[in-house]
């Protein structure tokens, strides 16, 4: 069965444009208009993946990423207008998996929701082979539920941010290269920002260390990229 994905635009250009793209791929395609209508149509329809513009009448493209990403785990595409790097700071805090800024390619685009696709399937398809749980301090990663928790308090995590931790915590105590990070949690050829793992890690350490500005769990090896410390203890959590 093909992957269904919203658009969700108040440019009907755009929405046209990208649907006939889609579905000339194969894929399923739900449409919404404004935020209130694509939660509404994202509750009804439950698609395999979101692409949410952020300027939308009722509610703003913010505003329904964060009740989606609060409901479900499923990949979120932000589109904007906007350049600024604290516009796509915002996106990825509050869940986004991706920014994609106008004008933008089509080609591009569906090399972005192509890869995020095959990064869910690829973990369904992994998930019998990792442990049901990931122990290292009080933080535990429920692969099963998939789910974070640190001294039992649930994280609300981006499905990127998520994979980070967690092939992280499977390689704990080694370094991983940015290149390697890439490649493992983005599936395809990069060629975004060169800062957008650094941005990840930067909201990961956020939810997860006690001081972010001092980190205990995740290390940065400089010039290399990140190690995520098994010997790290509950005095790493953030409070």
């Amino acid at each position: 069965m093909s992957s269904k994905i919203l658009v969700v635009d108040d440019e009907p250009s755009i929405v046209k444009s990208i649907q006939y793209s889609l579905e000339k791929e194969g894929y399923q395609v739900v449409t919404a208009a404004d935020g209130q209508q694509a939660l509404e149509v994202c509750r009804r329809e439950k698609p395999n993946l979101v692409i949410l513009d952020i300027m939308l009448p009722s509610l703003d493209g913010y505003e329904v990423c964060r009740q989606i990403r609060s409901e479900m785990p499923i990949p979120i595409i932000m589109l904007t207008a906007k350049g600024e790097e604290i516009d796509k700071v915002v996106g990825l805090e509050i869940g986004a998996d991706e920014y994609v800024t106008k004008p933008f390619s089509l080609r591009e685009l569906l090399a972005r929701i192509k890869a995020l696709l095959r990064l869910v399937s690829r973990y369904q398809e992994v998930k019998a082979a990792t442990p049901d749980r990931i122990e290292i301090g009080d933080l535990v990663i429920d692969t099963a539920r998939h789910e974070v928790t640190i001294a039992t308090r649930v994280l609300s995590l981006t499905l990127k941010e998520y994979e980070l931790l967690k092939l992280m915590a499977l390689n704990a105590n080694k370094v991983l290269s940015r290149e390697f990070l890439i490649e493992q949690v983005w599936g395809y050829d990069f060629t975004g920002e060169g800062r957008t793992v650094d941005v990840h890690i930067h909201w990961l350490r956020e939810k997860i260390e006690k001081d972010p500005n001092n980190p205990m769990r995740i290390q940065t090896v400089r010039g290399v990229g990140y190690r995520f410390e098994r010997r790290a203890t509950a005095a790493g959590a953030r409070a």
